[in-house]
């Protein structure tokens, strides 16, 4: 397999905030894996809050980039655990990589990858649409947008919270989720919870920061609503942990390092009995892509990056007032459009 890694600047419809930061625009790197002629695509974004930059990923890939040209690709999988202990330190980087190589072995089987998988895809869950942290004329105007979406979550984690909810209720009957990104105390996630279930909200994502366990036993045991773990469950060993603490977890596939550690914490989160989200960090058409092939295992799932753009670099699947459309190619359904140099 020989490896190309390209790096783009993703432009954004919105400065989108969160609780603990704001951007304009997401840069993100792209791996491309090529073998007899087929191309594969897989895709992580740069973070400051998990460290990973586009360089410390680019000087990961390439102290892989010789073991990779000795290979064959033949399952995904053990090609993953193969370079586990040369990339365990940066997951982001092992993520791009994973994702192109299930993006490789599709096109090289000619299927998709989640039929390789075995699974249908004749029921699937919805995809919300996330409102970033704004003025609330302006969050309202962001759902607009996207008027008649069946499904939206709600970023928080101000000292206005519930007056939000309630203004974006005014506007639509759509189902709530809302996601504090652990910016509440136990007292505020528990007092809030009443009032959110009564206005059609969900469930809580993170709303707690990642190391407050006890006070999140209590949120669990005394919360109105469903809690959801994203920062408190990273890689495959949180999972276990969570058990007791939430009532299931959001996995991203840039923090626990791919497709294959993502399958594995759904298969283990299901032996807990804990609900199953993915979500994702803005990325473009090709990770979104490649969460796609999960959706057929999943609960919940927040797939909305790609339609966070101005401008995408990629052609995959496309989602329509929250349902998701395969592309006719096989793979993650993966074309790159953007020019590389």
């Amino acid at each position: 397999m020989q490896l190309s890694i390209h790096e783009f600047d993703l432009p954004l419809r919105h400065v989108f905030r969160i609780s603990r930061e704001a951007i304009a625009v997401q840069k993100t790197l792209i791996v491309e894996l090529e073998e007899g002629g087929h191309r594969g695509y897989g895709e992580a974004t740069t973070s400051d809050y998990y460290g990973c930059s586009f360089s410390s990923m680019a000087e990961a890939l390439e102290r892989v980039r010789r073991r990779l040209a000795a290979e064959t690709l033949r399952d995904p999988a053990q090609l993953w655990d193969l370079l586990e202990p040369e990339l365990r330190h940066n997951p982001f980087a092992h993520c791009a990589l994973d994702q192109a190589a299930h993006d490789l072995w599709g096109k090289k089987c000619g299927k998709p990858v989640y039929s390789l998988w075995g699974l249908s895809t004749e029921r699937l869950p919805l995809t919300n649409y996330t409102i970033g942290i704004d003025d609330i004329g302006v969050m309202v105007a962001k759902m607009k947008e996207f008027e008649n979406w069946p499904i939206y979550k709600i970023k928080l984690g101000t000292d206005h919270d519930l007056d939000i909810v309630r203004e974006l209720r005014r506007h639509t009957q759509a189902v709530f989720r809302v996601d504090a990104n652990c910016g509440w105390t136990a007292e505020e996630a528990i007092r809030n919870s009443h009032e959110l279930k009564q206005l059609n909200v969900e469930f809580i994502e993170q709303p707690l920061p990642a190391d407050r366990w006890e006070d999140m036993k209590r949120v669990r045991a005394e919360s109105a609503l469903p809690v959801i773990a994203d920062e408190s469950c990273i890689q495959p060993p949180d999972v276990d942990r969570c058990r007791g603490y939430f009532h299931g977890i959001n996995i991203k596939l840039v923090k626990c390092g791919g497709l294959t550690p993502a399958r594995r914490m759904i298969q283990r989160a299901r032996q807990l009995g804990l609900k199953v989200m993915v979500g994702c960090m803005t990325e473009s058409t090709v990770g979104i892509s490649a969460i796609a092939q999960l959706l057929p295992m999943l609960d919940y799932v927040d797939m909305d990056g790609a339609l966070l753009l101005a401008g995408d670099i990629a052609a995959g699947v496309t989602i329509e007032r929250g349902v998701c459309r395969y592309p006719d190619v096989p793979g993650c359904g993966i074309t790159l459009t953007a020019p590389v140099s």
